[in-house]
């Protein structure tokens, strides 16, 4: 395990500019192939626990240590300056005269003493330079002295505030440093004492290009990489996210683009974005339907405006008035029949309407048209996408009253595993629209666009199959499950299709993005 995690620890892999970069029955379904690269990490890709990597930068601080001359205290101290460098420490070290010039450089005291660790001096009574009260009084070896209470109020109120493991003492002009080991001793409660470990292990990962926290909420396991690059990694809370950016997985569009898109999303500029996103037009009245709460579930039908209510992720949706039950797209509010044909055009976004624009306000609204276009799918995929976790609840339970019907827990995963797919498909299509919105249209965006249509439609197929067409009670087990496992092999393959094709384009330069908007 040591020497596996050593391999890579050398001083290329730190930033040294000035500023810190921030089991199965064989069943063949094709989202079990391990060759997608956010559903099995890669082996070179270790998930670690801030105890390994603790041991880590101790073990740094230990051999620069043996070779200096210096504590290990203090070589921590002094690679936390040089970004957990230790050949970039041996070469500034040896560039000064003396260990006092050393880390004059860091605005730091420096003790006479090599073997120097701070301590705490003994405990005394005293008034304390900070509450004024008379207690018992401790500090360091500049002999400023404070109470406990005082000595735990300004560190954990430092290290919340200013992410540095290493301060000053509380005296103004002071520059002796509180060491790690005396800093866990004074601080006085269990969760602060974790909250300092976690900036004294985060000085170190945030300053390694191949290291990376789990993004997750409550997970504190680090990603480690061979090679730093924009890549899917996933953690064992079973977060799957790019290594680059911390964002989830955003395949096909780059670190780069998502960010212009998440900002342009969130821009006060767009406000008008809710409104088209959480209200609609009737398509026979226009007067303007709002959203059951903006959570993007309620519309009226198109054809006799009675109020439909969107409940599951999939886009089909069928009036529930025994008069009327049109079936209709929840995105384009167009008649469901032509998008199971091969003139299904959801997916396309018009140009004629900003061919035609004459006055710059024409291409104003022309040009808010077409974003809207492509982020009223982005967040409709990303809705579904709520719905569809809910999903996964309801076939647990479907599959637990398989389960009690005899049937074994392997013969039961197929549907599990389905809506994995189906998440990954949904993801796959959010990102597309965000990816296309950026790109240039020329003769390969018309292929892109194909493959996009392919996969939107598989993907809606499956999650009507999966919200509706289900009965444990009722449902021919072999049947359903080749039905199932055939949407999704076929829609994984069109997916990896779309894909492979993104892939293909940039590593040609075929895609030409448009650097405004």
């Amino acid at each position: 395990m040591d020497q596996d995690f050593d391999a890579g620890f050398s001083g290329e892999e730190y930033d040294t500019d000035e500023d810190c970069a921030s089991e199965d029955d064989g069943i063949e379904v094709a989202q079990a192939d391990a060759a997608d690269a956010e559903s099995s990490p890669s082996s070179d890709c270790q998930v670690l626990a801030p105890e390994q990597l603790s041991t880590e930068l101790n073990k740094i601080a230990a051999e620069t240590s043996a070779i200096v001359g210096l504590s290990p205290q203090l070589c921590r101290i002094a690679l936390h300056h040089l970004r957990w460098s230790k050949e970039i420490l041996l070469e500034k070290y040896y560039e000064n005269e003396s260990p006092q010039q050393f880390f004059k450089k860091f605005d730091r005291d420096f003790p006479l003493d090599l073997n120097y660790v701070v301590q705490a001096l003994p405990p005394r009574s005293g008034t304390c330079l900070i509450c004024y009260d008379q207690k018992m009084l401790t500090g360091l070896s500049c002999g400023h002295l404070y109470c406990l209470a005082c000595w735990h109020s300004y560190l954990s109120t430092r290290f919340h505030e200013y992410p540095d493991p290493f301060v000053l003492c509380p005296e103004p002009k002071c520059k002796q440093v509180v060491g790690d080991e005396i800093a866990m001793k004074l601080l006085t409660n269990e969760a602060d004492k974790r909250f300092y470990q976690r900036v004294l292990i985060n000085s170190f990962v945030e300053c390694n290009k191949l290291l990376k926290w789990c993004p997750a909420p409550n997970c504190d396991k680090v990603i480690k990489v061979s090679h730093p690059e924009c890549r899917a990694v996933t953690c064992d809370c079973e977060c799957t996210f790019c290594f680059k950016c911390s964002n989830e997985w955003h395949e096909p569009i780059d670190c780069e683009l998502l960010s212009k898109w998440i900002k342009k999303c969130s821009d006060d500029s767009e406000t008008s974005n809710w409104l088209n996103a959480n209200t609609k037009d009737c398509p026979k009245c226009h007067v303007t339907i709002e959203k059951d709460g903006g959570c993007n579930h309620m519309t009226y039908c198109p054809k006799c405006h009675v109020t439909i209510e969107k409940d599951g992720g999939c886009n089909h949706m069928t009036c529930r008035s025994q008069t009327c039950r049109f079936e209709f797209c929840w995105t384009c509010l167009g008649p469901w029949q032509p998008h199971g044909s091969g003139w299904y055009a959801c997916n396309r976004f018009d140009d004629k309407a900003a061919k035609d624009a004459r006055s710059q306000q024409e291409n104003s609204r022309a040009a808010l048209q077409r974003y809207l276009h492509y982020y009223n799918r982005f967040a409709n995929h990303q809705n579904s996408l709520k719905f569809e976790n809910r999903l996964m609840e309801q076939i647990k339970i479907k599959v637990d009253q398989m389960q009690a019907q005899s049937f074994s827990w392997i013969e039961t995963q197929f549907l599990i595993k389905s809506v994995q797919v189906l998440n990954k498909c949904r993801r796959t299509l959010m990102y597309t629209y965000a990816f296309a919105f950026y790109l240039q249209p020329n003769n390969i965006t018309s292929i892109f666009e194909d493959n996009q249509r392919d996969l939107e439609l598989a993907t809606e197929q499956l999650s009507e199959v999966l919200e509706r067409e289900i009965n444990p009670e009722s449902d021919d087990l072999v049947v359903l499950k080749q039905k199932v496992q055939d949407k999704c092999h076929y829609v994984d393959t069109r997916r990896q299709v779309l894909l492979k094709h993104c892939q293909e384009g940039l590593e040609r330069n075929q895609w030409i993005f448009r650097t405004a908007g």
